[in-house]
């Protein structure tokens, strides 16, 4: 018992405290870290046995050791001195020796965070992530082979995958806040992090705490740089989002998010599944349209944004200043003002096009309402749409799946579609679609006429009958009768 007594400065007091006056005394330890192995570990120490420590049990290790105060008060050379020097000599000198290390401080969590170990193990990884791939020691079973040398800066991506989200979200805002990473990387380690822990998410896990804290801290780790992750990602992260029910800021930030990048995205990542589709009404939407319209008015307010300009000098000195200004800096301001708004307006186009496919997609929906559908229409700039075949199909979808839509409510949902802008194909099944309000029809044929009339170059005498911007007016019931003989019977077709 005595090298025991000798080197532990706790059993010194405890024994010291003991009413029992015999030579055996029982002594409990309550709440040992690393239970009776780690004891055994440090009784071998006292004893002048050969210990192995590792990367997987240095943790219960220190912490045993803190708890039995094997300190240098008490003798020179202690455990915990010893512990500490191989801790910073060999573990933390190590890549997947670190990784191995912090992972374990989670069994020990008030311990490590008392001693210490779990802030520098995150400060070491940090460090190693910073810096030179190549003067890393990746050390146990990890060779410099097995990254890819095309990506070689991301490396580290896959290791920290492995932890857990509490450990990987204070690990990276340790990288985050050092500056050396680009946003792009970063980036990519947290697509990496998170498809590999919510790949399978499902709604039977809508009250996962766990998936829906890891979600939560993920998006709160997102870069600000626009090009930092994909809008795809980023539309991801938000169906699983809604899945989870995740927090309302959170669902905010990313659709604001996507809002900036929505041109990169595609019909089927904007085909976010409804936050009720779990529910058993049958009136439910099957998708979130409300957040694609919150994602479309992010994207529209962008084009509102003044373009950046060096800040105005105020005070006495702002005349001398605004003079001071050479023509040459005017000159690159008008220029990056008209690349940006020219920039902008081909996002737009491509929009456009993103969200008549989209339009397609959920016209399919028996539960869609009628003012979702025209919000959705509308949002789009008119001048966006190159052509409307899209929009036509999509209202026609709209038509066939909602037949007691009445008079009036054909009419608001054909609004907008612009008859001049339908290919002759569509033109064709348009003519012939008994869904249609009359007036679109008489608008085709029209449209279709003069379109004729320009290939035969007959463009100047349509025009000086019904004038440049006027439509035949509807005569009577005998135009009735030609429209609908000319209409076929197998009414709005297929498409």
């Amino acid at each position: 018992m005595f090298p025991l007594l000798s080197k532990c400065l706790k059993l010194q007091k405890l024994c010291s405290e003991s009413p029992e006056s015999t030579q055996h005394q029982t002594i409990h330890l309550t709440d040992f870290p690393g239970g009776t192995e780690s004891f055994e570990l440090c009784a071998k120490f006292c004893y002048g046995i050969k210990i192995t420590i590792s990367a997987h049990n240095i943790v219960s290790a220190c912490c045993a050791a803190e708890r039995l105060q094997m300190t240098e008060n008490v003798e020179k050379g202690n455990l915990v001195y010893k512990l500490d020097a191989f801790l910073n000599s060999c573990i933390l000198n190590g890549w997947k020796d670190s990784i191995v290390t912090l992972q374990t401080t989670k069994c020990f969590q008030l311990w490590s965070e008392e001693v210490g170990i779990t802030s520098r193990c995150i400060e070491a990884i940090a460090s190693k992530v910073i810096s030179n791939p190549l003067k890393v020691n990746l050390s146990r079973n990890y060779s410099k082979q097995e990254t890819d040398k095309d990506d070689i800066s991301g490396w580290w991506a896959e290791d920290l995958s492995e932890l857990g989200i509490d450990l990987y979200w204070r690990t990276m805002l340790v990288v985050k806040s050092c500056d050396k990473v680009s946003a792009k990387l970063v980036g990519d380690a947290l697509r990496i992090y998170a498809s590999k822990w919510l790949q399978n998410v499902s709604k039977n896990l809508e009250n996962d705490q766990n998936s829906r804290l890891l979600l939560e801290s993920v998006v709160s780790l997102l870069p600000t740089e626009r090009s930092a992750v994909s809008c795809s990602f980023l539309l991801k992260l938000l169906k699983v989002a809604n899945i989870l029910g995740a927090s309302s800021s959170s669902r905010a930030e990313l659709a604001q998010r996507i809002g900036t990048q929505l041109d990169e995205a595609t019909v089927q990542d904007l085909l976010i599944p409804s936050c009720s589709c779990s529910c058993s009404s049958n009136n439910m939407m099957a998708y979130d349209v409300e957040v694609v319209l919150t994602i479309l008015e992010h994207f529209m307010l962008q084009s509102q944004s003044p373009p950046t300009s060096p800040p105005r000098v105020k005070g006495r000195f702002e005349r001398w200043h605004r003079r001071s200004r050479s023509e040459n800096n005017v000159d690159f301001e008008v220029q990056e003002s008209r690349r940006c708004s020219s920039t902008f307006h081909s996002s737009k186009i491509k929009v456009a096009k993103l969200v008549d496919g989209y339009l397609k997609e959920i016209s399919k929906d028996v539960n869609m309402p009628l003012s979702k559908f025209i919000a959705l229409v509308e949002v789009v700039p008119d001048f966006a749409r190159l052509d409307h075949d899209d929009l036509y199909r999509a209202i026609d979808n709209y038509l066939k799946l909602h037949p007691n839509l009445n008079k009036t409510e054909r009419k608001r949902v054909c609004r907008i579609l612009d008859c001049k802008r339908l290919s002759m194909e569509v033109c064709m099944h348009a003519a012939q679609n008994e869904l249609l309000p009359l007036r679109v029809v008489v608008q085709v044929l029209f449209f279709e006429q003069a379109r004729s009339a320009t290939a035969g170059g007959k463009l100047t005498d349509l025009l000086k009958r019904y004038g440049p911007n006027s439509l035949p007016t509807w005569q009577g019931p005998h135009h009735l009768g030609a429209h609908k003989a000319s209409r076929s019977p197998g009414g709005s077709g297929s498409f």
